[in-house]
C-alpha cells in the first residue's frame, strides 16, 4: 500500500517538526511516536483512544496512580438548586508551554465559573522540574471525566474542558516525551462523554486541525470552540512559550473579562488573527458551534462570574512571531 506508507511518512516528518524540543527540555521528544511509526490507519488507532507507555517503571505507575488519586479525592459533590461547573484542564503534550497553559487556564476557569473545588489539572512539567500534578493521557483523562460524572448532576450541572497539545488532520496527540504516545479522535470523546451522559459542555480544544471536532461534538446542549479549522494549524506551539497563540488570546485575554462566550470567542479569534496578519501566517481560523440550549445553563454560571476582570500573565504569545513564521506553527 503505496498510499498508506506516504501518507505515513508524511505525518511522522510533520510530527518530528512539531514535537522538536531543544535539548534543555524535559521531557524531551527524540523519536516520531511508535503508534504513527509504519502505522497508516490513524483513524483507528485515535477512535479507540489509543495509548502506549513505553519503558515505564512499576514505580512511576503507582506515583501516577497516587497523584490523580489525590486529586480526584479533592473534586466536591454537586450542590443540588445549583448550575455548579466541574473544569477539567488537560495537556496532552509534555512540552512545558502545554503544561504552563494548562495551568493558567484552569485557574481562569475555576474563577470565571465558580468551580474551585470542582476543578482538576492534569499537566505534565512546565520547567525542567518534575511535575507535581497527574500528567495529561487518554487514560487520566477518561479517569478524570468518569468521576466528574458521578459527582455531578447531569441535568444541572456542566463539565468545562480545555485541552492544549498539538494536533493532527485526525485528532488530538498525547506525547510524554518518548514515553508516552497516544491519540484522540472527535469520536473517541464524543463516545466518551455520551456513555458518560455528559451533554451539558463546554469544550475548548486548541491544537492544530481542532476543528475537526466541531461537527461530530457540536450539540443542542453544548458549546465546542476550537483554535484552528479541521484543516489549519495554530501557532505558537513552543517549548519556551508561556502561551499558544489560541491559549492566550482566549484564556489569558478573554475569559478573564465578565463577557458571554460568544464574545469572548469573538474578541480572541480577533486577537489571533491580527498576530497572524502581522506575521503573514496562514489564518487558523478559530472555531465556534453553539446550541441554543446551552445558554439555559451558560447564562446562569455567568451571573455568578466575578465582574471585574483579572490581568494577563506571562509571555504575550505574539512575541514568538519570529519562531512561529520559521516553523510555520
Amino acid at each position: 500500500m503505496a498510499w498508506a506508507s506516504g501518507i505515513a511518512r508524511s505525518m511522522m516528518v510533520w510530527l518530528l517538526a512539531a514535537l522538536a524540543l531543544p535539548a534543555a527540555a524535559q521531557p524531551s521528544h527524540t523519536q516520531v511516536s511508535p503508534l504513527l511509526n509504519g502505522l497508516p490507519d490513524f483513524t483507528a488507532q485515535a477512535d479507540g483512544g489509543t495509548q502506549l507507555e513505553w519503558g515505564r517503571s512499576a514505580g512511576w505507575a503507582l506515583g501516577e496512580h497516587r497523584k490523580l488519586a489525590r486529586a480526584l479525592a479533592t473534586l466536591q459533590p454537586q450542590r443540588k438548586g445549583v448550575v455548579d461547573a466541574y473544569v477539567v484542564s488537560i495537556a496532552l503534550d509534555s512540552d512545558p508551554v502545554f503544561g504552563r497553559e494548562a495551568r493558567e487556564a484552569g485557574k481562569v476557569l475555576a474563577r470565571r465559573y465558580d468551580a474551585t473545588g470542582r476543578t482538576i489539572v492534569l499537566a505534565g512539567p512546565d520547567s525542567p522540574a518534575a511535575s507535581s500534578l497527574p500528567h495529561g493521557s487518554p487514560e487520566s483523562l477518561s479517569i478524570a471525566l468518569a468521576r466528574i460524572a458521578e459527582l455531578m448532576d447531569p441535568a444541572e450541572d456542566a463539565l468545562i474542558l480545555y485541552t492544549t497539545s498539538h494536533g493532527a488532520p485526525f485528532g488530538i496527540v498525547y506525547a510524554d516525551g518518548d514515553a508516552g504516545h497516544g491519540l484522540i479522535s472527535p469520536y473517541w470523546l464524543w463516545t466518551t462523554l455520551n456513555q458518560l451522559k455528559v451533554k451539558n459542555r463546554l469544550l475548548i480544544l486548541s491544537a492544530c486541525f481542532s476543528g475537526i471536532f466541531a461537527p461530530l461534538l457540536s450539540s443542542d446542549e453544548g458549546v465546542v470552540i476550537t483554535a484552528a479549522a479541521s484543516d489549519r494549524t495554530s501557532f505558537g506551539c513552543v517549548s519556551e512559550n508561556d502561551w499558544t497563540f489560541f491559549g492566550d488570546a482566549m484564556v489569558n485575554h478573554a475569559l478573564r473579562k465578565p463577557q458571554p462566550i460568544d464574545r469572548a470567542f469573538a474578541e480572541a479569534r480577533s486577537m489571533v488573527g491580527g498576530w497572524e496578519a502581522q506575521g503573514r501566517l496562514i489564518p487558523s481560523n478559530p472555531q465556534i458551534a453553539a446550541g441554543a440550549g446551552a445558554s439555559r445553563w451558560l447564562t446562569a454560571l455567568d451571573q455568578r462570574s466575578p465582574k471585574a476582570p483579572t490581568a494577563p500573565v506571562g509571555r504575550p504569545a505574539a512575541e514568538a512571531l519570529p519562531e512561529a513564521q520559521r516553523r510555520n506553527h
